[in-house]
């Protein structure tokens, strides 16, 4: 099963509440961790690859914060898997990359998963984060109701 970190979720969470700053405005890490429920180091951590990437910038001094390098509709989520998790694929033979495998000589599949992690790339690069964010949100179904 192909899944992605807690934090690469959390950098998502992170990067739709900076959007609801206001234009040109600048949010702290304990701001953001207060309205997203999340510890404070961890949005902190987030807020740090985040800025490495380019996806978020920070302001230093005492009306510092950070903010959006760009609308989250031009952001892919691509971008932010790439930044928290690094290169998006299935296998460990990620675009012919050599030494991750024990096998990797003698492989009858060996460099055969590249179609298929670029499929998955173009698939994650075409949804924005805002695509994330507004998207409607799932029902939730209590066991109660999965009972009936």
């Amino acid at each position: 099963m192909l899944r992605l970190s807690k934090l690469t979720d959390y950098a998502v969470v992170v990067l739709t509440r900076l959007e609801e700053a206001e234009e040109g405005a600048v949010m702290t890490a304990p701001g953001l961790a207060a309205a997203t429920g999340l510890a404070e180091p961890t949005v902190a951590k987030v807020l740090k690859i985040l800025a490495q990437a380019g996806l978020v910038e920070g302001r230093r001094g005492a009306a510092g914060g950070y903010r959006l390098t760009r609308p989250l509709a031009g952001i892919p989520l691509t971008d932010v898997i790439t930044a928290i998790d690094g290169p998006i694929a299935l296998t460990a033979c990620v675009d012919n990359a050599a030494g991750f495998c024990d096998a990797e000589a003698t492989c009858p599949v060996r460099g055969r998963w590249d179609p298929v992690n670029e499929a998955i790339r173009r698939a994650l690069s075409g949804i924005s984060i805002a695509d994330l964010a507004n998207a409607p949100p799932l029902p939730v179904h209590s066991e109660a109701v999965a009972a009936e």
